[in-house]
């Protein structure tokens, strides 16, 4: 539950902001659509703070580095709580595209059998081998109104925490961008547009339909805003292409330096005092002064290539930085599927990318933000350059792998959990899917269409439509007078006959204001039920179960203490399994080839990281690593960060006693084990 809101401005009128120009939307024609005052609204009423849970810390992090699952309203108003500020932005949020992005999901070896493998030689998996399935991580389906509309409050919010010289890139693609730059001339000010940069991020053979349907869709757009006129803007190279030497660097020396010639003249110089000549009343000087001219003849830098002409310099290549940066780019592709730096998350982005926006907009020991963090490039790139980082994304699986990057690259952060309910469901996206079975009796036929998104149905009160908050829009999960209100008008459109409904909130920040609103405007004929949504996610947070063996060990190669796990089971990844099986069923019905995901008795192969704690033994405190190994889907150990040639083999060495464990499956779900000798759980 939200502990209170938190303006967006900093100008308030009795604690909410002013809003300067926001209206002014509502009178641009191409974007007048329905709803779309409801940001208005929302901002008015001001960011939803909740309380935050610190889950792990790495280092003491005195720099203050945070991964926040959480979605970007929420960890503004956690910053902008906390006096923080931002000196650089750089967003790829959904694009309104209509499309799922998956994981893909591996089946590790099993560790057991290791050595068996090891001994025939036969540990190196080939991607077509590899045993895995697909896992929703995210839908990125929106109407186009409500897309604006959360666009608008995410980007109010973002500039809530940005700092006066800060400046923001938002990454789009074009049948969206244009909507989107309207939204941003408005909340950063047309003054404070400076590009549309241009980024060619694929090639043509990967636009399916192309030329027989459309030109081949080859780029994203991205914005690049700032919050003032004072503004970081570095200059940036880029190397010249082949063309450019070609034509202009066509001189080489006998060491086969590349050079071009360049004048020695021109309109102003070092040696005003004695013009050369005089061309159309613009009188030109030599653009040296004469002991530097005597300084480049000794050295062989000035030629004069017939008598009379005037002296030139041999310009070489390599004493040029290359050409300022442009806003179009065509020379970072894609990560590719065979890259060291491909993390295996949809839309990752290249590393390239981000540093050549990171090395423009700001300077060391600034502070760089992604709210759309997905695989924690912006993180990691920013670590890498000296920057500070704030991460934050809605999908555990963005934390994990964000956090298992950073790691390997010794960053120091804090990994911190806004308890906005979302929390208690790994993935929104498939909760969304998945209501219809969690919650008894309730069902996704809609007769009644508007805001209500199915029916119940009991003795009592007969058919009963059904509002369920949107986990994968932060606003419409909290449950306030507003909503409450738009509730209570939805029923006054309800057939007679209805004389109940079921109303499902996350967060209720103010049950009596509620309970007065539908006093109010409510129709007395018709019962509204309230019902805590979290109450049915907890009931599907299930643990996984693990047993194991902790044991001393006192040798040449280590002095210490050893984890053995003999079983896992993970009733989540069981059913995942079950699932992706059956439609394989389907497919093998039809004659179709598939190839059947299987799992030992041990069930060890469904483990993608292990990490021991020897600081603290209580389920609940804050992780601290002191030993952990991840588990890459060939089955080989990445330990403490790094890549090691070998199999794992089930167990983890820590030279310490280790208290407890956490395991994490491969769908992404973490369960923490208190450990004693020879246990289970």
């Amino acid at each position: 539950m939200s502990t209170k809101y938190i303006p967006f401005l900093p100008d308030t009128v009795s604690g909410q902001a002013i809003l300067d120009n926001f209206l002014r939307t509502k009178r641009v024609q191409t974007l007048r659509y329905r709803d779309n005052d409801e940001p208005v609204r929302h901002i008015l009423r001001g960011m939803p703070l909740y309380e935050t849970e610190l889950k792990e810390r790495r280092g003491d992090n005195r720099d203050g580095n945070l991964i926040v699952r959480g979605e970007c309203l929420a960890t503004c108003a956690y910053l902008k709580d906390q006096g923080r500020t931002v000196d650089l932005v750089y967003i790829d949020p959904p694009f309104a595209s209509g499309a799922d992005y998956s994981k893909k999901v591996y089946i590790r070896r099993n560790p057991l059998v290791a050595e068996a493998i090891r001994e025939a030689e036969t540990h190196q998996l080939d991607a077509d081998e590899a045993r895995a399935f697909e896992e929703k991580m995210y839908g990125d389906i929106w109407s186009k109104e409500r897309y604006l509309n959360w666009m608008y409050e995410n980007l109010m919010a973002i500039k809530a925490v940005m700092s006066d010289n800060a400046s923001i890139y938002v990454e789009l693609d074009s049948h969206i961008g244009h909507y989107v730059k309207i939204l941003m001339d408005e909340i950063f000010g047309e003054e404070n547009f400076i590009n549309e940069i241009i980024w060619k991020r694929t090639f043509s053979h990967s636009d399916v339909g192309q030329g027989a349907k459309h030109l081949g869709r080859l780029h994203d757009v991205i914005f690049l805003y700032s919050k003032s006129e004072n503004y970081t803007m570095n200059v940036v190279y880029t190397p010249y292409s082949k063309e450019y030497i070609n034509n202009f660097y066509k001189y080489k020396d006998e060491n086969g330096r590349r050079y071009r010639l360049v004048s020695l003249l021109g309109p102003g110089g070092a040696s005003k005092g004695n013009p050369y000549y005089e061309v159309m009343g613009v009188e030109r000087y030599w653009a040296f002064s004469k002991e530097s001219m005597q300084k480049m003849i000794d050295n062989g830098l000035v030629i004069q290539t017939r008598p009379g002409a005037v002296p030139q310099r041999k310009r070489y290549i390599d004493e040029s930085e290359g050409v300022p940066l442009q806003d179009i780019w065509v020379d970072i592709p894609a990560v590719q599927g065979g890259s060291l730096e491909n993390a295996n998350y949809a839309t990752q982005k290249p590393e390239a990318l981000l540093e050549r926006i990171i090395k423009a907009s700001s300077n060391e020991g600034m502070t760089i933000a992604d709210f759309f963090g997905g695989s924690g490039v912006t993180a990691a790139v920013a670590n890498r350059l000296g920057r500070k980082f704030v991460h934050a994304d809605v999908n555990i699986n963005s934390i994990q792998t964000t956090r298992d990057r950073l790691v390997a690259a010794d960053a120091q952060f804090d990994i911190l959990n806004i308890k906005d309910g979302v929390a208690l469901f790994r993935n929104p996206a498939q909760t969304m899917d998945k209501l219809e079975k969690l919650i008894s009796g309730y069902r996704k036929d809609n007769p009644f269409g508007g805001i209500w998104s199915g029916t119940m149905f009991d003795t009592k009160h007969g058919t009963m439509p059904v509002f369920l908050p949107n986990l994968l829009e932060g606003t419409s999960r909290t449950l306030d007078k507003l909503t409450m209100y738009q509730i209570t008008r939805a029923i006054a459109d309800l057939p007679s006959e209805i004389r109940a409904v079921v109303v499902y909130y996350i967060d209720m920040p103010d049950e009596d204001e509620i309970a007065e609103t539908i006093r109010e405007y409510g129709d007395p004929t018709v019962k509204i039920i309230l019902r805590d949504l979290k109450e049915v996610l907890d009931d599907v947070v299930m643990e996984d179960e693990a047993e194991w063996t902790v044991s001393q060990t006192d040798d040449k190669l280590f002095k210490g203490w050893k984890v053995a796990i003999t079983m896992f089971h993970s009733d989540r990844v069981k059913k995942e399994i079950e699932a992706f099986n059956m439609k394989g069923q389907v497919q093998a019905a039809k004659g179709k080839k598939f190839k059947f995901v299987k799992i030992s008795d041990e069930g060890l192969e469904t483990i993608e990281w292990v990490s021991l704690d020897c600081t603290e033994d209580s389920k609940e405190s804050p992780w601290h690593s002191d030993a952990e190994v991840k588990i890459d889907k060939t089955g080989e150990a990445i330990i403490g960060g790094k890549k090691t040639s070998g199999l794992w083999d089930g167990t983890l060495s820590s030279e310490q006693r280790p208290l407890r464990m956490k395991i994490r499956n491969i769908c992404g779900d973490e369960t923490v084990f208190v450990l004693n000798i020879d246990n289970k759980q």
